[in-house]
């Protein structure tokens, strides 16, 4: 018996069922070859495909450690105008939009290139030269002109679109306008736009006029407030403006309609009180975890927390406490009197 077990095995090893692998690979049927129509990568059309095609590839490799990597790669793309710095500023900004998780880190990315390109003559003969900092403001502006008046979706849509997509398309749509204040509240923490815009933003979003503002921008206002209110506290002209700013939103929460009933929703309501609140507790607020962060910081978090879970403390594992609106260390760094 041992011995046609022992022969039962070799069999299996020399050419039996132990083969059957190598036979099922060598039958298997190769791959069909690509339609006339599957995707190709082809050459670029013209410098102006090329130069974002390269700067979208760069882009997609962006992480909160590798900034300056980043920012010389783009650099050496040799941008040789107005227009095409227009189009290097317009895929960061739409990046950031994008991926909001990320929208710190693609501020830092403009602060990094902020000096790096040279400045291009007008368009327009009398006009000022076309900076970096001319061309993200004008970005920036253009991007907020073309915010939505409605959130309501149109006929056309509703006909086209069914309800679960319809839903998931509006929903984009308010979060992209969302991250476009959060942009620019971290482009004014890193000193690339000057208040008087912010106040100008807010005017034109809460300003007093013959009707009231759209809820969504009161919410575009506490997104705003939210990333930058800490630093205009800070001084005396911005700790005026956001008294001016809290003063009109508590105006706004108690509005009524001609009915009696409250003019915006309990939602908006709350979203008012949550950011008074904030201020009144000196911006200090939990936030979540799971944001962007380098690797020596994830490093530092992990120690911490299994310092404290040796020692028997609550943790809140999901959540942090930090300051917000403030602005970033190494912007107050270079400003102190010791660094060179």
């Amino acid at each position: 018996r041992d011995d046609r077990r022992d022969d039962r095995r070799m069999g299996d090893r020399r050419g039996g069922p132990g083969d059957r692998r190598d036979r099922d690979r060598g039958d298997r049927p190769s791959l069909p070859s690509a339609s006339a129509n599957a995707y190709k990568v082809g050459q670029p059309q013209g410098r102006d495909e090329e130069l974002k095609r390269q700067v979208q590839s760069h882009l997609n490799k962006i992480a909160p450690d590798n900034i300056a990597t980043i920012a010389q790669r783009i650099v050496d793309t040799k941008v040789t105008s107005s227009e095409e710095l227009e189009s290097v500023i317009g895929l960061i900004m739409k990046k950031a939009l994008t991926e909001p998780h990320y929208c710190e880190t693609y501020a830092d990315m403009v602060y990094a290139l902020r000096t790096r390109y040279p400045e291009f003559p007008p368009e327009n003969e009398g006009e000022k030269p076309q900076s970096f900092t001319r061309v993200l403001l004008n970005t920036c502006q253009n991007e907020f002109e073309n915010l939505p008046t409605s959130f309501e979706p149109t006929e056309e849509e509703k006909s086209k679109l069914p309800p679960d997509d319809l839903r998931i398309e509006m929903k984009k749509r308010k979060d992209k306008m969302l991250a476009n204040m959060k942009f620019i509240g971290n482009l004014f923490l890193r000193e690339l736009l000057a208040v008087k815009v912010v106040g100008q933003v807010v005017h034109d979003l809460i300003g007093i006029k013959e009707s009231l503002p759209e809820e969504h921008m009161i919410e575009c206002v506490c997104e705003l407030l939210q990333a930058i209110g800490h630093t205009l506290d800070g001084t005396q002209h911005g700790k005026l403006l956001m008294s001016q700013f809290s003063a009109r939103l508590m105006e706004l929460k108690r509005c009524s309609s001609p009915d009696g009933s409250a003019a915006f929703s309990k939602r908006i309501q709350f979203q008012i009180q949550d950011l008074l609140d904030l201020r009144q507790n000196s911006w200090q607020k939990k936030v979540f975890k799971e944001t962007a962060k380098t690797k020596e910081e994830v490093r530092n978090d992990a120690y911490t927390e299994a310092r404290n879970k040796a020692r028997g403390m609550d943790t809140e594992a999901m959540f942090t406490t930090a300051v917000a609106g403030a602005r970033p260390q190494y912007i107050d760094t270079k400003k102190s009197p010791g660094h060179k």
